[in-house]
């Protein structure tokens, strides 16, 4: 846990505007999806901030920010790797690849991506429906 949760205003100071924009999007898009609780932490090494999405002792995924840089990590387990390879060829290259590219651990293969914009958000939506399925109905 972070004793200073950032502001807007600090996150635009240090990721820009046009970053922070995407930021803004990836969040009110998994906000309209799911209803997770969220938590700021330090983001370790190579990040300032992690901002998680969790529910039931589960992290769905997590946004990362430094400056001029925003990530989005999804971790996937056994299971949810076999779904992603089995559809894999529906997804964009760049998701293809930064899967093929992601580390896998003891607990899972750690995908991080670095968007610089929003067109990859309805393949991470689908992404993360993978690890669970919305569960706030979209109007």
């Amino acid at each position: 846990m972070l004793e200073h949760t950032p502001t807007y205003q600090e996150l635009i100071a240090l990721v820009g505007e046009p970053l922070f924009e995407v930021w803004a999007t990836l969040c009110s898009a998994i906000d309209e999806r799911y209803d997770m609780n969220r938590q700021w932490a330090s983001g370790g090494k190579a990040w300032e901030y992690e901002y998680k999405y969790r529910r039931g002792g589960k992290t769905l995924c997590a946004l990362y920010a430094r400056k001029n840089c925003v990530g989005f990590m999804v971790i996937f387990g056994e299971s949810e790797r076999a779904k992603f390879e089995a559809d894999r060829d529906t997804y964009s290259e760049e998701i293809q690849r930064a899967y093929d590219d992601a580390r896998t651990y003891r607990d899972g293969r750690w995908v991080m991506f670095e968007p610089s914009d929003t067109s990859l958000f309805e393949d991470f939506m689908r992404l993360l429906a993978i690890k669970r399925k919305p569960n706030v109905s979209r109007k």
